[in-house]
């Protein structure tokens, strides 16, 4: 069997405070993060037992994961099994990168999100800079706000071009609706923004959720992803691989850049290939020149 968790524990606390996540600041006890520990092993424990499938894992959580230590041991320990395929995780890119040379790099992917509020540009850029020097394929990207633009423009520049930089569509929340010019601006940038930008049609189609990709919280219960509560199963449960099905899918639409990626007529496999899970596509999709340096009147 081939399967894919995106595991999402008890943690939700964050070092950074972006007013519009509720997870900004947000503080655990001690108690609660050893929770959060024991439920991250109890997790590890399972996959490592599953040697008879081709595993990858996706670290998602709510908040900032990589600050803590059992979190990047997690995934140190994870890219040394012989039948994990993938170990990836979403982060601020806050963290210290020394763990990374505990890790089978090859086998580690990054999905960081730059934060203009909290982390000066150069500093990100050197961060992404020592995922590359480390052999670890990594994703950068923004939240698409409108007041983000021009640093988004900015940020296009300074990176490689081998480092694809997405930008998440704001459907909800934004002051004002993006103009035909935003939606082209943001595409120079990078040119998947259309297809972030669409709640893709979703009800009764063919997902890989529930049968081959599944989302995991920290009690084991399995769900066929973030988006959709309805347990499926749990995997610590004995019988728990007769949960694993097609399923066609129980919403409306699909906004999410994790979920809709793996909807069948979509076809976005065949776009991001084995960097489906750190948000890497298989080809280069921008050119340098279509990010020009914007320049004021006063300038």
């Amino acid at each position: 069997m081939k399967l894919t968790v995106l595991y999402r524990g008890p943690l939700s606390s964050c070092n950074y405070g972006c007013e519009y996540c509720p997870f900004g600041k947000w503080k655990h006890t001690d108690e609660e993060l050893a929770k959060d520990r024991a439920d991250l092993e109890r997790f590890l424990a399972w996959v490592e037992a599953r040697t008879g499938d081709t595993v990858s894992v996706f670290f998602t959580p709510w908040g900032e994961a990589l600050i803590w230590p059992w979190y990047q041991q997690a995934l140190a320990r994870l890219t040394h099994l012989p039948h994990v395929e993938r170990v990836a995780a979403q982060t601020n890119l806050s963290c210290k990168l020394d763990w990374v040379k505990d890790c089978r790099a090859e086998k580690l992917g990054i999905w960081a999100t730059y934060h203009p509020e909290w982390m000066k540009r150069r500093r990100f850029v050197a961060q992404c800079e020592a995922l590359t020097s480390l052999g670890v394929r990594h994703s950068a990207g923004m939240v698409g706000f409108l007041r983000f633009a021009e640093e988004a423009e900015a940020l296009r520049r300074e990176l490689s071009d081998d480092t694809y930089l997405w930008i998440n569509a704001v459907k909800d929340g934004q002051e004002e609706p993006y103009s035909p010019e935003d939606v082209a601006r943001f595409t120079a940038v990078d040119p998947l923004f259309p297809v972030n930008n669409v709640r893709h049609p979703s009800l009764g189609r063919a997902c890989r959720g529930g049968e081959s990709v599944i989302s995991v919280d920290g009690e084991g219960t399995a769900r066929r992803c973030h988006f959709i509560d309805e347990p499926i199963g749990n995997i610590y449960a004995p019988d728990f691989d007769q949960s694993l099905r097609p399923r066609p899918c129980a919403k409306t639409t699909c906004g999410c850049h994790i979920g809709y990626v793996h909807m069948d007529y979509l076809e976005l496999d065949r776009v991001f290939g084995s960097g489906i899970l750190e948000r890497v596509p298989v080809k280069p999709l921008w050119r340098r020149q279509d990010v020009a340096p914007r320049v004021s009147p006063r300038e």
